[in-house]
């Protein structure tokens, strides 16, 4: 059976997720944490690929870029699992895979889903119950975009830039937007984009990425909805 297309399109957001195999642990300790930030970094800055917003989890991992090339992503992402699955598996004495195949993707709509794809992201450690706001997680991009903190892995999306005309003013917008919950079906849009690879936004976004790319998306069938679109973070 062949794998599903994989939308990318240039300076098109995409929101990637990334979970460990059996939905076992990628990270250990914190020394993991900044050994996949700095190889994503690198990898990133290697590929033009811009990361917007980013959440690493015990389990798993989401982040939103924006490149210039179809194939940067995937680039990307394969340079990425490669070195720091090396690293992890070292450092575990284990071996073999890490992550639970590969990773799945979404085109992503900037002027209307950008942002709420950003909070979604962000807000992850507290829908999870780890935290109980969201600056208190430290493997996140929140507390670059919504207080400022220093962060060379993060580039401000024209969307977000445009949230103010000043630094202070934009990351005051900024963390207003999270005074407001994302409701159910906006979780569960997001959540059926990702896993099934299709795009996130309106219906004329869809329609231009189907015409543009030649796809069209794949009939979802009727009954019970899957097991990974149950009530995931």
């Amino acid at each position: 059976m062949s794998r599903p297309t994989r939308l990318v399109l240039p300076a098109v957001p995409l929101h990637i997720i990334q979970r460990g195999n059996n939905r076992g642990p990628c990270f250990a300790g914190p020394s993991d944490y900044l050994v996949y930030l700095t190889l994503l970094r690198q990898y990133a800055a290697e590929t033009a690929c811009h990361i917007h917003a980013y959440v690493l989890m015990t389990n798993h991992v989401h982040l939103l870029l924006s490149t210039g090339s179809r194939t940067g992503p995937s680039v990307l992402m394969r340079r990425l699992g490669q070195h720091y699955v090396q690293y992890f598996n070292r450092r575990q004495g284990r071996s073999g895979t890490l992550w639970e195949g590969r990773f799945r993707s979404c085109l992503v709509d900037s002027e209307r889903y950008l942002l709420i794809c950003q909070r979604y992201i962000e807000l992850n450690p507290v829908r999870a119950r780890m935290v109980e706001m969201p600056e208190a997680y430290p493997w996140s991009s929140y507390r670059a975009n919504a207080l400022g903190a220093e962060d060379p892995l993060v580039t401000p999306h024209l969307v977000y830039t445009g949230l103010g005309r000043h630094d202070i003013d934009r990351r005051a917008a900024y963390r207003h937007l999270f005074r407001e919950d994302l409701s159910e079906q906006l979780l569960t849009e997001i959540r059926r984009a990702g896993n099934g690879g299709r795009p996130l936004g309106s219906a004329s976004f869809v329609d231009d990425v189907a015409n543009t790319m030649g796809w069209r998306p794949a009939q979802r069938p009727r009954g019970r909805r899957r097991a990974d679109e149950k009530q995931m973070p």
